[in-house]
């Protein structure tokens, strides 16, 4: 039987994910050896490396958690992977889910076992985020250059524009909240946790604000996540 914890998943795995780490570590030592030969004040150099690896702990969290979240049904090699080199939560979980309702499996609650169900997932969450090595490095000059016209003609529809965008992005991941609010109450468990994690988050952001805890910028997203999963752990036994 395919067996998604394998130990051959996880040594390639792994092999990835140390070739990541060794160009990060590459990056960081010519960098730093590139700051030195232009005279840069080194100990701002290393006060600056120490804080930008304190504040990656935040988002980590984050990713830790799309990482168990996942691994519940795809074992634990390729959430590993995929979230470690490039993806997120956010659109790595749908594109399983829906893959997997697609090929009849609507609940994912067990360790998928069959190798065509794994495959086809493995395909597309990888292919449906691989367009952006590309878009990127081809196109991003010309996108940057076309919204900084738009922001230096008219700063107010700039933010504007930008907002847009950003609102278009998250409504194609609202769908998915929305889809079973026709099977009674439990389709609405969802909604629920989605609107409890936005109270959430808007609390951390009048604290930041209000308040002037601006360490809390770097941590309101895991806050929000986990008070969010802590909510849905609580109201599902209570409605279904």
């Amino acid at each position: 039987m395919f067996d998604p914890n394998s130990t051959f998943l996880f040594i390639l795995a792994g092999l990835v994910i140390l070739f990541v780490i060794a160009q990060s570590v590459f990056f960081l030592v010519r960098a730093y050896r590139r700051g030195r030969a232009l005279g840069m004040d080194m100990k701002q150099i290393r006060k600056t490396i120490l804080s930008t690896a304190v504040f990656t702990f935040a988002p980590a969290v984050s990713i830790l958690l799309g990482v168990i979240t996942l691994s519940k049904f795809l074992g634990l090699p390729l959430p590993w992977l995929r979230l470690s080199v490039i993806g997120a939560i956010t659109y790595e979980l749908p594109a399983a889910t829906t893959t997997a309702n697609a090929l009849g499996i609507t609940a994912l609650s067990e360790t998928i076992t069959d190798p065509q169900v794994y495959t086809a997932i493995a395909w597309v969450m990888t292919l449906g985020i691989f367009p952006g090595l590309i878009w990127v490095p081809l196109f991003i000059k010309k996108i940057q250059g076309g919204l900084m016209k738009i922001k230096n003609k008219d700063s107010k529809w700039g933010d504007i524009l930008m907002t847009a965008l950003f609102l278009g992005m998250i409504s194609a991941f609202l769908g998915m909240v929305f889809a079973d609010i026709r099977s009674g109450l439990a389709g609405w468990i969802p909604i629920f946790v989605l609107l409890f994690s936005a109270l959430v988050m808007g609390i951390c952001g009048l604290l930041v604000k209000k308040c002037g805890m601006k360490w809390l910028e770097n941590y309101a997203l895991p806050i929000s996540m986990l008070c969010a999963m802590a909510f849905a752990v609580v109201i599902t036994p209570l409605i279904v």
